[in-house]
């Protein structure tokens, strides 16, 4: 204690801290650094921008290859360390959990934001007064929004309004297919609103099914569990349903104990009294009509013998989240007690059978008449990358189902918003008289950035598709943006049903905006020596 208190003045932080740290202050060595850091991981996430952006191919920790184009994936599978770039990275984890897209928007506006801020910093603007030229710029967009709102989907029950909202959020992941998922997903989540129009994400599941093509998914009302049934019965019409959220198999005694055999007659009879007992209870649950028995542990051997003796269907389901959607599915109520459900207890199906999708067994909870509470939909491609990169497509699709019904107001997309924005803020900083007008132009010229990349990944002349952009929204156009056709050049976005969500667009915004200001707020940087010593060496007879 005395040697700790004993602190060297002259040795100022080197003599305070523990040997091995690390320490960086100033804009040259710490602002600076966490800037080219969050720049460095938004030029790898731009390329990825829109219809046209890359895949990234990413090898992760454990080895597995994962090839998409989607940021949140991309940034989580990569392990950003980095402790600036982990706010940006953070930023976008927050996106997609709370709307599902536009987490390459939050990284690439976040990396722009604080480019344009380097420059302000090196030209002798206060760190301070960026940070309020930021957030008064963002406070302006706040209230610009709501007037740039181009469409509203009216009714969220309305097949051809939610295929035409969707398109844009799925050709972002998969061009070409954008037109049969968007009807897959729309269709699904119709399906589970019902009657009472209220939706949920979690109603709707997917299942992978490798080969095929993509225009081969389809859509199952009702669910699908990739597992075969245990019996010889596979089908089932206008079946009631028995779901145990326990096994069916005797219960077992805690005491242990001896059994004395006598003779011949007490070694038959040995089990005849347990086997009396469970077919009881299999012939209980038959007569109220259970055509379908789902459990979720074990099947003895004993009762799959009087499952088929009384014509039963039998399944085993270890999920006990699977379970539960199936009591969706089926309007069921999972029972702990081995017994005959009651009339309140069962559910029903229409029909239960094994299909065979792609070369491989599954059992499908069809429900075709009644309605259901669970959607699937059967995804198909002839590889696991493909088959992971259309369910994040249809993720994001889903999600903005469930954003419509909150907020149906909608922007136009294609860089139509973006340029629009970028004049008007760059107009309001012309109005200002303080050193924070520079930072809000340099927020404004930051939403050039979509509309660049967007231009760059479809081929085209960025600066030429700017200078349009500009000229047309001068001239009162503000809906124009970037044609990515093959047309090429600039074209109305509204004509051609592009769109944005406002509430995704609104949280991106914010997002980038918060994790911009916060990297910029950090003048140093200090870093403790990290935790471990050397590597133990190898024991002796074993490998390195």
């Amino acid at each position: 204690m005395a040697r700790s208190m004993a602190l060297n003045q002259a040795a100022g932080l080197q003599g305070m801290l523990k040997g091995g740290h690390q320490h960086y202050e100033g804009v040259d060595e710490a602002v600076a650094k966490n800037i080219d850091a969050v720049k460095q991981l938004a030029q790898k996430m731009s390329t990825s921008l829109g219809p046209n952006g890359m895949n990234k191919l990413v090898v992760n920790h454990l080895e597995k290859i994962i090839v998409t184009s989607d940021c949140a994936t991309m940034v989580r599978e990569l392990e950003v360390v980095h402790p600036a770039a982990k706010m940006v990275a953070l930023a976008s984890d927050m996106q997609e959990q709370e709307c599902g897209d536009g987490t390459n928007f939050v990284v690439t506006f976040a990396g722009e934001l604080l480019s344009k801020a380097l420059d302000l910093l090196r030209s002798g603007v206060h760190i301070s007064e960026v940070v309020e030229g930021y957030e008064r710029a963002f406070q302006f967009c706040l209230d610009q929004m709501p007037q740039l709102v181009c469409h509203e989907v009216r009714n969220s029950r309305d097949m051809d309004c939610l295929v035409e909202a969707i398109r844009p959020v799925v050709a972002a992941k998969q061009h070409g297919n954008e037109d049969h998922l968007s009807e897959l997903v729309a269709e699904a989540c119709l399906t589970t609103m019902g009657r009472s129009g209220k939706f949920k994400s979690d109603s709707v599941r997917i299942c992978k099914m490798m080969g095929g093509r993509v225009r081969d998914s389809e859509i199952i009302r009702g669910m699908v569990l990739q597992r075969r049934a245990e019996g010889a019965i596979t089908r089932a019409e206008n079946a009631k349903i028995s779901i145990y959220a326990c096994g069916l198999e005797a219960s077992m005694t805690e005491a242990k104990s001896t059994v004395l055999l006598r003779n011949a007659d007490d070694l038959l009879s040995y089990t005849r009294s347990e086997e009396r007992k469970m077919e009881d209870v299999i012939k209980a649950i038959a007569e109220t009509g259970t055509k379908v028995i789902v459990c979720n542990g074990t099947i003895s051997d004993m009762a799959m013998h009087y499952i088929e003796k009384y014509k039963i269907m039998a399944l085993k389901v270890h999920s006990k989240w699977e379970l539960r959607r199936l009591c969706g599915t089926c309007n069921a109520t999972a029972m702990v007690r081995l017994g005959p459900a009651t009339p309140e207890e069962l559910g029903y199906c229409d029909m239960v059978e094994m299909r065979e999708i792609g070369g491989r067994q599954v059992c499908v909870f069809n429900q075709s008449r009644e309605e259901t509470r669970v959607c699937t939909i059967v995804l198909r491609s002839s590889t696991a990358p493909m088959l992971n990169d259309l369910e994040r497509a249809v993720d994001d699709g889903v999600n903005c189902v469930k954003i419509l019904c909150r907020d149906p107001s909608m922007l136009c997309g294609g860089g139509a918003f973006e340029m629009e924005m970028a004049s008007r803020v760059q107009a309001f900083g012309d109005e200002q008289t303080g050193l924070d007008q520079y930072a809000i132009k340099k927020y404004g010229e930051s939403f050039e950035a979509v509309p660049r990349i967007l231009a760059r990944n479809s081929g085209q002349d960025m600066t030429q598709i700017i200078s349009q952009l500009y000229a047309a929204h001068a001239g009162g156009d503000m809906y124009a943006g970037v044609n990515i056709d093959e047309e090429a050049g600039i074209c109305d976005m509204h004509q051609k049903r592009v769109f944005d969500l406002l509430y995704t667009k609104m949280q991106a915004l914010r997002l980038a905006t918060d994790a911009a200001t916060t990297v910029l707020r950090v003048d140093q940087i200090i870093m403790a020596k990290q935790a471990g010593g050397p590597k133990a060496p190898p024991q002796a007879g074993h490998d390195a």
